[in-house]
């Protein structure tokens, strides 16, 4: 990521190779107004412009984005991010977005180290140097430039951005690079390679210590895979911790859909199935770094979905953690399995709240579009809490109910406890959260359904690059920190 500073100089004198300048209304065009009249720029928000400064400016190039009047946290992170991607090969930027205060300098700050992630680990490297130049500084242009408070701002942006790209990395490596014990090193080698190492226990359990615990829905989601299933558990617990957050994230690292397969369109890109447990171990160092004031345990369930003569069937029953059975009726529907166990594991630990994050069902895509995740529930209270946060983190998320005729699916099967799958074609979303919901118990829970905003296939936009995203990180960092007063 970019090194990001504070500085209290004007557009015109900046020394950057761009000037990134946001444009609220003709005063702020300056020196560039005729430039930018010249270029059509008529400051319908989200409009950008790049030209020379033709010495109008100390930067030799100008990038100019509309703003609307008064830009919310939001619009200039998004801004940020858009004039970092069209900065393109530029080693220094300075951005005159003209933050309102210290939140809005945050969120600046978050939108160029999100905005400049690269993944090119398994790309050889350009041999042409114009090709290979990144973004190695960035200076935010405020006012606040020496308020304690922004230089604080500036280490959260940049702990939260560093927890969201590093969850990019995971959804983003290949499958046969991060099956479950590989994900396990990655996810260890993360917690140890920060300053949380201290603060952070890991612990991880085999199949053997799996099936001693009784995790039935992670290992019969496993037993198809030559690659055994992992639980990884992280600990965070500051003496001083006003509160006790679980979080639990679904981790299939690759999902072919078992015997239940998918066409092979549908499995390029399932390696995006771990997103959930990305988004919760990513998180939880990251509050961990930030030293919030409140306990999190995160469970991360790891399993590949393969086919084989020792996968589960359609029609196998499974004992879970909980003691439960549930009958299969659709190996590809596999998430909602592991996050059981999961889920009753958290709630043994009688947290104050438990978040699950899961890439769980296409039917949420089709409620909520690509962009957006979905948030159901056991308590309105905290449902409307943790919508708080996404707004307040910038991430899209809108809550759905758990309608009442979903516990009489989820309980509809003949020979088990509990039915895995919808009878019904309609409403997966909420009869997966249905059945999550029977393993909480009477805590107080929240289910992200992130299946469309974890991987995006298409152009990269603003902060969100062609890939994994990291959906979800913001938010539960957010979450975290109002639970604990923190904001």
């Amino acid at each position: 990521m970019p090194t990001v500073s504070l500085s209290t100089s004007k557009p015109t004198t900046a020394q950057a190779d761009v000037l990134i300048l946001g444009v609220r209304g003709d005063d702020d065009k300056g020196e560039l107004a005729a430039t930018l009249d010249l270029l059509g720029f008529t400051g319908e928000k989200g409009q950008t412009a790049r030209f020379p400064s033709g010495g109008l400016v100390k930067a030799p190039v100008v990038i100019a984005i509309a703003l609307p009047d008064e830009p919310t946290a939001e619009d200039l992170r998004r801004a940020a991010a858009k004039g970092v991607r069209a900065a393109k090969n530029a080693a220094s930027v300075a951005l005159a977005l003209h933050p309102a205060g210290v939140d809005e300098v945050e969120a600046i700050a978050e939108g160029v180290a999100l905005g400049s992630y690269r993944y090119d680990t398994y790309k050889t490297k350009p041999t042409d140097a114009k090709t290979s130049v990144e973004l190695t500084s960035a200076v935010i242009l405020t006012p606040f430039a020496r308020q304690t408070t922004a230089t604080k701002a500036l280490d959260r942006a940049a702990t939260v951005a560093d927890a969201v790209n590093t969850a990019r990395d995971w959804v983003n490596t290949p499958p046969g690079d991060k099956r479950p014990a590989d994900l396990v090193e990655a996810f260890v080698a993360h917690v140890n390679g920060t300053d949380a190492a201290q603060d952070v226990k890991v612990t991880v359990w085999d199949e053997k210590r799996l099936a001693k615990e009784s995790c039935g829905g992670i290992l019969g989601v496993g037993q198809g895979s030559d690659s055994p299933p992992r639980l990884v558990t992280l600990a965070y617990e500051p003496d001083e911790a006003v509160a006790h957050l679980a979080l639990v994230g679904k981790g299939i690292t690759f999902d072919s859909g078992g015997l239940s397969i998918k066409p092979g369109a549908s499995m390029q890109t399932m390696k995006l199935d771990m997103a959930g447990a990305a988004a919760v171990v990513a998180a939880t160092v990251a509050i961990a770094r930030l030293g919030l004031p409140i306990k999190v345990t995160a469970y991360a369930c790891l399993a590949e979905n393969m086919p084989s003569g020792r996968a589960t069937r359609p029609g196998d029953v499974l004992r879970m953690r909980s003691g439960a059975t549930v009958e299969v009726h659709n190996t590809d529907a596999e998430g909602r399995l592991v996050l059981a166990d999961g889920l009753a594991l958290a709630a043994e630990g009688s947290p104050d709240h438990i978040v699950d994050v899961a890439t769980l069902t296409g039917a949420c895509m089709v409620a909520l579009g690509q962009h957006t995740a979905g948030i159901l529930g056991n308590d309105d209270a905290f449902g409307e809490t943790v919508f708080a946060a996404s707004k307040a983190a910038g991430e899209s998320m809108w809550p759905l109910p758990i309608t009442e005729e979903m516990k009489g699916a989820v309980t509809s099967s003949s020979i088990a406890d509990l039915r895995q799958h919808n009878p019904k074609p309609y409403g997966g979303t909420l009869f997966a959260a249905a059945f999550l919901r029977e393993f909480v118990g009477e805590t107080s829970w929240a289910h992200l359904d992130i299946a469309g905003p974890s991987f995006n296939d298409g152009s990269a936009f603003d902060y969100t690059p062609v890939g994994g995203t990291g959906s979800g990180v913001r938010t539960l960092v957010r979450l975290a920190s109002e639970l604990a007063g923190a904001r």
